[in-house]
């Protein structure tokens, strides 16, 4: 005890370098390290760096150097994704990870300073208000969040409820989110780990060692038994690695690595087949100007894309795939929509889904008069934006169910994934997360989990390189495909949930959780003073 109270005034001694250290740290809690009781320490260590602020800037300050060293860490998959473009040096890939940070550590620099003006202020050391403090910055936290996945279409990857995922088969005590919310879990995380470091701090080793094996028995409590489901699926992984997606010398053999994947195993049989995002590179939709099709692939016919795409998986299946379509003025195409189609066993086009949450510098280039003349370019090839669609929609395909699409990144807005006037059977979010390195696809995947809890659906992953993955209702990975790894899953999709209170009260539901922390904060305030 003696060395470690060393240590600490050490650290207090440089309280900048602590904050930073202690945020870092609190991202090890994230897939692919998932060290959740090191994001939980680190995350105590810096609430009692907070206790120690004599003022509002030190408050905010250390916060925002907090947030700079976790998103920086959290977020270093961003720099892979400048290696799979030529428009810009792949060396701003590093600088750009910091340089989104300075923004994104806005967010714990605000939940800090909140919750030590509301608990603290001017109050004397002697005077602590630990319990106020601590209920206050999970408030305030929770707060934040929301604000992280709103402002500016919002940047919602990583909330801090994630290191309370569990591993594949169990959902740790992300078990909680279908009453929570993802932000809600997050604000919890914080007041746990603020929790233990009040027993830390008070030396109360019992409960210490009794909270400790609580949240060990909950991250590793087995999920049960799981049910089963009636509609066939067959999902396909292609492994098409982002340096051939783009390149118009492999369209066709990338089109053949699907299409022998997704052959029929018994003839006549009827199933939903899933393709993912940027695999397909044939326009399938009529009415554009001929040169468009014939630059995509060498077919240059819409009509006899879609029906060799119909003899690939059989008279009686649905395919889902996604595709780009065209937003088409005066011949010549102003704007794409990152697109899933439904085609039939015939080819016909049944549906489609174009994605409404874009990725900033991504599919398009905001701020374009100023930021283009700079040199500074989209990540994804082309030299039009990509448009938003209008929202989670439900697909409706009789006898083989009821699908909510999601495309890549928009899986991540917790709240925003599911039309909540028409609820579907389960979620299919296809993706490209080749652009992502070893880092990027783990969390994304990580996060298409918390998206089944809190909905009460399976959610159907479909990728072109990885990973990809059957989820139940539970959150729990049911078979999946490693990265790099192309094949097939075959199954039944896992059946829904009966309505989670989430998915009727959606960030409301974050809103109440963060009002009953704040309010526990004013309580505890109020006790102190009397």
């Amino acid at each position: 005890m003696q060395r470690a109270a060393q240590i600490w005034q050490i650290l207090l001694r440089h309280p900048r370098l602590s904050a930073l250290l202690f945020g870092a740290l609190a991202a090890c809690g994230f897939r692919p390290i998932a060290i959740w009781p090191l994001a939980l320490a680190a995350m105590a260590a810096f609430f009692a760096l907070l206790a120690e602020a004599r003022t509002a800037r030190q408050a905010a300050l250390w916060g925002w150097l907090f947030g700079m060293g976790h998103f920086t860490l959290a977020n270093s998959w961003i720099a892979t994704a400048f290696t799979y473009q030529a428009e810009m040096p792949a060396v701003l890939g590093w600088p750009a990870v910091p340089l989104l940070s300075l923004y994104l550590a806005i967010y714990p620099g605000l939940a800090a300073l909140g919750a030590w003006a509301m608990a603290i202020g001017g109050i004397a050391p002697a005077r602590r208000r630990d319990w106020a403090l601590a209920l206050a910055f999970a408030g305030c936290w929770i707060l934040g969040e929301l604000l992280r996945a709103k402002v500016f279409t919002g940047y919602a990857w990583d909330p801090f409820a994630m290191v309370l995922l569990g591993p594949f088969d169990r959902p740790g005590l992300a078990a909680l989110s279908p009453w929570m919310g993802s932000y809600a879990l997050s604000g919890l995380a914080v007041f746990l780990a603020c929790g233990l470091a009040m027993l830390v701090r008070e030396r109360c080793p019992v409960p210490l060692v009794l909270v400790s094996i609580l949240l060990c028995v909950g991250m590793y409590l087995p999920a049960g038994q799981a049910m089963q489901g009636t509609l066939p699926f067959t999902l396909v992984q292609p492994d098409l690695r982002q340096e051939r997606l783009n390149n118009p010398e492999f369209y066709e053999a990338n089109f053949q690595v699907l299409a022998g994947l997704s052959r029929p195993g018994v003839p006549g049989e009827a199933r939903i087949v899933l393709w993912p995002e940027s695999g397909l590179a044939d326009y399938l939709r009529p009415g554009y100007p001929q040169r468009y099709y014939d630059r995509m692939t060498a077919l240059g016919s819409p009509e006899f894309a879609r029906q060799r795409i119909g003899r690939v998986i059989g008279p009686d299946s649905v395919l889902l795939t996604g595709a780009v379509d065209l937003e088409i003025d005066q011949g010549r195409a102003i704007g794409a929509y990152n697109s899933v189609t439904a085609l039939d066993g015939q080819g016909t086009i049944l549906a489609g889904y174009s994605k409404a949450h874009l990725v900033p510098f991504g599919e398009y280039l905001p701020m374009r008069e100023i930021l283009e003349p700079l040199g500074l370019s989209r990540l994804v090839p082309g030299t039009i934006d990509f448009l938003p669609g209008p929202g989670p929609q439900t697909l409706d395909f009789g006898q083989l169910g009821r699908a909510g699409i999601q495309i890549c990144y928009e899986i991540v807005f917790s709240g925003e994934v599911v039309d909540p006037a028409n609820r579907p059977d389960y979620i299919f979010n296809p993706s490209n997360d080749g652009w992502f390195g070893a880092f990027g696809p783990p969390q994304h995947l990580a996060q298409a989990r918390m998206r089944a809890l809190e909905e009460g659906l399976p959610v159907l992953r479909s990728t072109t390189t990885g990973i990809s993955a059957i989820i139940d209702a539970r959150g729990v990975v049911r078979e999946h495909l490693a990265m790099h790894e192309a094949g097939r899953l075959d199954g039944k999709v896992p059946p829904a949930a009966p309505p989670t209170l989430f998915s009727r009260m959606g960030n409301i539901l974050a809103i109440v959780w963060a009002g009953l922390f704040l309010a526990g904060a004013f309580v505890a305030m109020r006790r102190r003073a009397l």
